[in-house]
């Protein structure tokens, strides 16, 4: 048994127990631990290999508007007929998706809905800061490239709502430029000739590989001082001296807590906070191919085929689809396969899919689209999830956010950081 899992009585080594290790948990540790706090990290997979493994790599700070709009009601039959459909709810899963389908629909309403594009376009305008930041510190800012991202559209009468985006992007002053198709070509000529235009981003970009960002950042953790366990908390409780998680393994007691275990949150959150919170999964998809480099500058999304393509290290990962289905269900990889068939027509010469491989993972959402990040239960309870599929893109001013937080006399909105009331657990 380890040591510290045997640790539980006055004299425990722990600060703080970050429970999961995806790039929110494994973010806020290594900031913790520079801090100089004494940090442990648990979670029964090795680290970065949830969620955090395999979303699209794009650092979407354009995207500042909530995960559905009213339309999702004129959508929800093709979302329960057409299991190859971008926006995928489950059969089976129904009855316990209405209730949250249900306040995602009520949170549209103006008045929230303006508050969930505010704290979304707080975090997001501070993100690629916030990440340069982290990767300058551990000596890894290749990892990013800010090199913008690209919605491209192929009808022509596409291009009313690509206006009428462009304005609402303008509106909230995202930045935002309209490109013709020659401007197009001229960036990524290896697009198809029915590409009409689109929508550049400048202030967005890509990693070059997610779950390489992770690992550069645990080895800069564990060089900080961090300890990982592999290992899975079944509950937990408050006392007087912190908190007490239970693990297959017997206990680790710590002086505060921090959950940041994605869509795994909910559970633990009731059990030493005592709130259930309405949180569920999009199940999202990709498809990695091996073969195909250079083919994109950056990240392309397709307005119509509703799935993006972002170039990597590795290969050419296409990603985008969301199911709602739970945490239990096997995943459905034609769903992933199909991205490849959404690619026809996008290239001059279709892409390469050979030796190519499909995944599925947990994105964390909750009906308002907000994270949820806070301090609660006399500061002994630290919350950072909830982030649907920003997850990436918004764990380094998490980060900040959480190492405000961990220590009392630091709870300020100090040097220009998001002040924290949109995402407090409070507000359900």
């Amino acid at each position: 048994m380890s040591d510290h899992l045997a640790s539980t009585g006055p004299h425990d080594t722990t600060d703080i127990a970050v429970v999961g290790a995806g790039i929110i948990g494994v973010a806020c540790a290594l900031r913790l631990a520079r801090q100089g706090l004494r940090v442990v990290v648990i979670d029964q997979q090795d680290p970065g290999r949830g969620a955090s493994y395999g979303n699209a790599g794009h650092v979407a700070t354009e995207q500042v508007f909530p995960v559905a709009d009213l339309s999702i009601l004129k959508r929800l039959p093709g979302m329960l007929m057409d299991p190859m459909g971008p926006l995928r709810l489950d059969w089976q899963y129904m009855p316990r998706a209405l209730p949250w389908f249900t306040r995602l629909l009520l949170n549209l309403r103006p008045a929230p809905f303006q508050r969930t594009v505010a704290g979304l376009r707080a975090l997001n305008e501070s993100s690629l800061g916030a990440w340069h930041r982290l990767l300058a510190e551990i000596g890894r800012p290749e990892l990013l490239r800010e090199d913008g991202s690209l919605l491209v559209f192929e009808r022509p009468d596409s291009r009313l709502a690509i206006d009428a985006l462009q304005a609402r992007m303008r509106a909230q002053a995202v930045p935002v430029d309209y490109w013709t198709a020659s401007a197009v070509r001229d960036v990524a000529p290896q697009l198809s000739e029915r590409i009409q235009g689109g929508l550049f981003y400048p202030r967005t970009g890509h990693f070059v590989d997610p779950y390489r960002a992770v690992c550069a950042l645990v080895e800069a953790a564990k060089a900080s001082g961090v300890q990982f366990l592999k290992h899975r908390v079944l509950g937990g409780h408050l006392h007087e001296r912190g908190v007490s998680l239970i693990t297959e393994q017997g206990y680790l007691t710590a002086r505060q807590v921090l959950i940041a275990c994605g869509a795994h949150s909910a559970t633990l959150t009731a059990a030493l906070t005592g709130k259930k919170v309405p949180l569920d999964t999009e199940r999202g998809y990709h498809l990695m191919l091996p073969h195909e480099h250079d083919r994109l500058p950056f990240a392309v999304t397709s307005l119509e085929r509703k799935f993006i393509m972002t170039p990597m290290a590795d290969g050419l990962r296409l990603a985008g689809t969301v199911e709602f289905a739970g945490l239990k269900r096997p995943a459905n990889m034609a769903r992933a396969w199909q991205l490849h068939r959404l690619s026809k027509g996008l290239f001059s010469d279709d892409l390469n899919a050979a030796d190519a491989t499909p995944w599925m993972g947990f994105r964390p959402s909750l009906p308002d689209s907000l994270p949820i990040i806070d301090r609660v239960c006399d500061g002994r309870v630290l919350l950072a999830f909830g982030h649907q599929h920003l997850g990436l893109t918004q764990a380094a001013i998490t980060a900040e956010l959480i190492a405000r937080m961990a220590l009392p006399a630091t709870i300020s909105n100090s040097h220009g950081l998001p002040a924290i009331e949109p995402y407090r657990l409070g507000r359900f």
